[in-house]
């Protein structure tokens, strides 16, 4: 049983000996475990925050493993007296198996709650999502489901014993602005997306710039402590395109997943939570 219209799903989990009531988020928790939000701020397995630039108007691979790549599209704007570009995950393009199926914020002047600023794709063919809270649109064979959380910009994705994706749609608001001196301009709220994962299966050798944390033997290279623990690596993930697998690390390949698939176990990589009340960076650590 599942209590849809909160912003929490409710079940009973028997996936172990021990039947049990467990909850998890319908919207993202930007504190919790496998999120991608902010200008970008990630949590990953391990647990620790950390920050990736990248570059504006590029794409960098998230994760890359031999049955899933999922590539972030960043849009940004870089100030006369900043030397990098200030950037948001703007959409997302998801490969499995031979699909590919897309989530991106739409390009807008000015934000209005009224409107739903969320477009899909699935196959290169566009979807159209009714909006209002509980819709639902499902692919052939059903190996991919999408539905609203709400009636208009918050989503989750779902594949099928693969990721789990809730997404968000936000702008950059005067309050943003203000804080943290972006220098919006007046013709783009740079609408982006707040994005949160919950994996299945991943292999132990799995890349991306969130999910190379994952990795049984990860050692974080941010520093704790700092304001903004910056990690790189844009030269080991960048694609040419959303849809691309052509960045250095890159491991995607569906043949070889389908030889792995009958040996291997879904292990379920979740969305746990932060406590609510810890700040933005600081190089905090969220335990599993």
């Amino acid at each position: 049983m599942s209590i849809q219209k909160s912003q929490s799903s409710c079940y009973v989990n028997c996936d172990s000996p021990i039947c049990k009531a467990e909850c998890k988020n319908r919207i993202p928790n930007c504190n919790g475990l496998g999120a991608a939000c902010y200008d970008p701020r990630f949590i990953g397995g391990d647990g620790v925050v950390f920050y990736f630039h990248g570059k504006s108007n590029e794409h960098f691979s998230l994760v890359s493993d031999s049955n899933l790549q999922i590539n972030a599209s960043f849009i940004g704007l870089r100030p006369a007296e900043r030397r990098r570009d200030y950037t948001w995950i703007q959409g997302l393009g998801v490969l499995f198996g031979s699909h590919n199926f897309s989530v991106e914020a739409t390009k807008e002047t000015v934000w209005d709650d009224n409107m739903d600023h969320l477009k899909f794709s699935n196959d290169g063919k566009e979807i159209i999502l009714p909006e209002g809270s509980l819709s639902e649109w499902n692919s052939q064979e059903n190996y991919v489901k999408l539905e609203r959380i709400s009636s208009k910009n918050n989503v989750v994705i779902s594949i099928p014993e693969v990721v789990e994706i809730a997404v968000n749609v936000v702008p950059i608001t005067r309050e943003d602005d203000r804080i943290h001196n972006y220098q919006i301009p007046s013709d783009d709220c740079f609408a982006h997306l707040e994005v949160q994962f919950r994996f299945f299966g991943l292999s132990p050798k799995v890349e991306g710039v969130l999910v190379r944390t994952y990795q049984p033997d990860f050692e974080s290279p941010a520093k704790l402590g700092v304001a903004m623990p910056v990690v790189g690596g844009e030269d080991k993930y960048r694609t040419t395109s959303i849809f691309s697998t052509d960045c250095k690390y890159c491991m995607f390949s569906p043949v070889r997943a389908a030889n792995q698939r009958h040996s291997s176990v879904v292990s379920d990589y979740g969305m746990l939570d932060c406590p609510s009340n810890l700040s933005r960076g600081n190089g905090i650590v969220c335990k599993k």
